[in-house]
């Protein structure tokens, strides 16, 4: 089952580096105010892509992949909503 741990690290790992990243540009843009250059239809299908992972996490019971995607979403769904307000 060594196979299986580094399979599970390595998710997560992942899952780690890619949520933290995506973190800056959410606080930018919910401080500046400004979504001028943030593609609408982009996060749209960004969020649609992270509900439906989030969905294929819940599936296979990887909580790797469901906590990364509520995280993620959620500061995604910021950036839409704000995208939305500020244009």
């Amino acid at each position: 089952m060594q196979g299986g741990f580094l399979t599970e690290a390595i998710g997560t790992l992942a899952a780690i580096c890619t949520t933290i990243a995506f973190i800056p540009q959410a606080l930018l843009v919910l401080k500046r105010r400004e979504t001028r250059d943030i593609s609408l239809a982009m996060y749209i299908v960004f969020n649609t892509g992270l509900a439906l992972w989030l969905a294929y996490g819940v599936a296979i019971a990887s909580w790797p992949i469901i906590i990364a995607n509520i995280i993620t979403l959620c500061l995604a769904l910021a950036i839409l909503g704000a995208k939305l307000r500020y244009g």
